[in-house]
C-alpha cells in the first residue's frame, strides 16, 4: 500500500472527524438562534448557513416543521443530512424560488476579518464576515424578501461586533421591520436574534 493509498483510506475512515473539523459546530450563537426559532418559526423553514444542521434539527424535531438546512460547505450539508435534515449545498438563497419559505433563519459569518489575515478554508467561510463583519448579511437581506412567503418571518442573528445599528439600517433598507426576540451578552460581544417582518 502506498502512502497515497493509506492517506485515502484513513480519509474515508476519518470522514466524520474531518467534517467536524471543517463544519461550524453548535455554540452560544446556535443556541440563541434555536431558542428564537422554536418561538417564532412556522410553516416551511430554511436555515441558511446551517453548519452542522443542529439548529435545523431542533426546529424539525421540537416543532415538527418541514425544515431545510443549506450551506456553501458540502461537508456541512452532509452533516445536516446525517442529523435527519434535508441538507442542500447552496450559496445563500440563490437556488430557491420565490415565496418558498415561511421562516428563514440565518446565523451569518460575522467576525470582522482583515483581508491580510484570512485563512482560506471552510472555517473562514463559517466565521469571517469580511472587513465589516457584514459581507454576507448585505446580500442576504437584499434577496431574502424574494424567497419569503407572505406573512413570513426572518430570524437573523446579529453580533455587536458587526455593528448593530449598521445592520438595523440594512434591515430597514431591505423593507423590513426588526424586533429583538432573544439577546445575550458575553464578555466580548452581545448577540441578538432579530425577527424581521415586512414593514
Amino acid at each position: 500500500m502506498t502512502g497515497d493509498d493509506r492517506d485515502a483510506g484513513s480519509g474515508l475512515a476519518e470522514r466524520r472527524g474531518l467534517d467536524e473539523a471543517v463544519v461550524y459546530q453548535p455554540a452560544e450563537d446556535s443556541g440563541l438562534l434555536a431558542e428564537a426559532a422554536l418561538e417564532e418559526a412556522h410553516g416551511r423553514v430554511l436555515e441558511v448557513g446551517t453548519g452542522s444542521g443542529w439548529v435545523a434539527q431542533q426546529i424539525a424535531e421540537e416543532r415538527g416543521l418541514d425544515t431545510v438546512g443549506s450551506d456553501l460547505n458540502p461537508h456541512a450539508a452532509r452533516q445536516a443530512r446525517e442529523r435527519g435534515v434535508e441538507g442542500v449545498v447552496a450559496d445563500l438563497l440563490s437556488p430557491y424560488r420565490a415565496d418558498a419559505f415561511d421562516t428563514v433563519c440565518f446565523n451569518p459569518p460575522y467576525l470582522p476579518t482583515d483581508p491580510d489575515n484570512e485563512w482560506g478554508d471552510w472555517m473562514e467561510h463559517a466565521l469571517s464576515g469580511g472587513e465589516s463583519g457584514r459581507e454576507l448579511i448585505e446580500p442576504f437581506l437584499d434577496d431574502v424578501g424574494r424567497v419569503l412567503a407572505p406573512g413570513g418571518v426572518v430570524l437573523l442573528l446579529v453580533s455587536s461586533l458587526t455593528g448593530y445599528d449598521e445592520v438595523l439600517a440594512l434591515v430597514e433598507d431591505a423593507g423590513f421591520a426588526a424586533e429583538p426576540v432573544v439577546e445575550e451578552s458575553f464578555p466580548f460581544e452581545t448577540l441578538t436574534v432579530l425577527a424581521l417582518r415586512r414593514a
